[in-house]
């Protein structure tokens, strides 16, 4: 209920029901002030911004009327509330239609239902009030919103920039081996990776990664990954400590890097070296699913290998897995976003369906894409990222 503090103006030519109904309202709490014609009352509530006004139909001057049109065209919020004896259905419904909170007719025998009306008046336009302060900071807090959506759109776009540009190019050649890849953010962001390099003259490096979370956070790890192996690439060159380049250790290069850093990021990955003067491909792997799936001709089959998550345990150690590589094959690498496009019910099931239609799809990356209907995905819960690395095939 609004507490009686309010400013009320009272306009009515009758001096005696004036004064009536002034001092009933003065002695509930309000502080009352008084005109004795329209006109008079206009320039009373010009002066004075009252929160209410009282006043009659039939006066001099300016009438009732003309009075609640002007003060709602003034102060669309202040309430107008008509006590008049004219009691025509004409003017009360005129009346109500310009905007008047309420209409009473004199006499009024009872004053209470004067100060009634004057509360309920005053507690909606309190309430169209704190409604139009909530809409109004709600537009402001929309703005707001609206500016840093852009603003992140922004760096989501930059952020975005930075990952393809980072990205390897696909199809990408060496000597006979054939490179490619497709990644496909659940977000606007990915916080999967893969890379291929060459590490000298003879020998190739390459790794997909696939880092905890989603956004933007993920995606910032995606960077850092790239950094990592750049620089250990640079230091092998520049005659560091890792001269074999072997895939465990930059994996547990990679695991301390992230634990040092503090991010609360982990990684799975798989990361191999095919030897181009040996054929003999050397790799590792840091608690990553689905394993590699190696295709020749007529069969699919996983890679051997475990290894636990990187970034997660400074205990962690790597082991180098060694696969003499065929004349003819592919070699396919996926991230754990595949798993959710893998037919059955159950991990197993899922695990046991891939070799199958990788085989189906002759180990190729366009042959995926048919078989997962990449191109026609709607919105995934997860990151998928392919690499396919292959040789001679048909």
């Amino acid at each position: 209920m609004q507490k009686p503090s309010a400013t009320l103006l009272i306009i009515d030519d009758d001096d005696v029901v004036r004064a009536s109904l002034a001092a009933y309202l003065e002695d509930s709490g309000f502080s009352v002030l008084q005109a004795s014609n329209g006109l008079q009352g206009l320039q009373v509530f010009e002066r004075e911004n009252p929160d209410l006004v009282i006043c009659d139909l039939r006066m001099p001057q300016v009438g009732g009327l003309e009075l609640i049109r002007q003060v709602t065209e003034r102060a669309p919020d202040t309430p107008v509330i008509v006590v008049s004896g004219a009691g025509v259905m004409n003017d009360a419904v005129e009346a109500l239609r310009l905007g008047a909170a309420d209409y009473l007719i004199k006499p009024l025998e009872d004053l209470a239902v004067l100060e009634h009306s004057v509360h309920r008046a005053l507690d909606r336009a309190r309430l169209v009030q704190e409604n139009q302060r909530y809409r109004e900071k709600l537009e402001t807090a929309n703005r707001e919103l609206e500016a840093s959506l852009h603003l992140l759109q922004e760096d989501q776009t930059a952020g975005r920039q930075v990952q393809m540009n980072m990205l390897p190019g696909s199809p990408w050649h060496a000597d006979d081996l054939a490179f490619e890849h497709q990644i496909i953010p659940s977000l606007y962001l990915s916080g999967d990776f893969v890379d291929y390099f060459r590490v000298d003259e003879r020998r190739i490096a390459f790794y997909l990664a696939d880092v905890s979370g989603h956004g933007a956070s993920s995606a910032f790890v995606t960077v850092l990954l790239k950094f990592m192996t750049t620089r250990l690439l640079f230091e092998f060159k520049r005659g560091g400590k890792l001269r074999e380049f072997m895939p465990s250790e930059v994996l547990g290069h990679i695991n301390r890097g992230l634990i040092n850093c503090k991010l609360g990021k982990h990684v799975t990955m798989v990361g191999g070296v095919i030897d181009e003067d040996t054929g003999l491909l050397t790799y590792s792997i840091g608690g990553h699913l689905p394993l590699p799936v190696l295709y020749t001709p007529g069969q699919a089959r996983y890679l051997d290998g475990r290894g636990l998550p990187v970034g997660l345990f400074n205990e962690a150690t790597y082991a180098d897995n060694v696969l003499e590589l065929p004349p003819s094959f592919s070699l396919t690498l996926l991230s754990d976003g595949i798993l959710d496009l893998l037919p059955g019910e159950t991990l197993k099931d899922k695990e046991a369906a891939l070799p199958e239609i990788v085989s189906a799809a002759g180990g190729s990356l366009d042959g995926l894409r048919q078989r997962f209907g990449l191109a026609t995905l709607g919105e995934m819960p997860d990151d998928i990222a392919l690499l396919v690395l292959s040789r001679n095939l048909q």
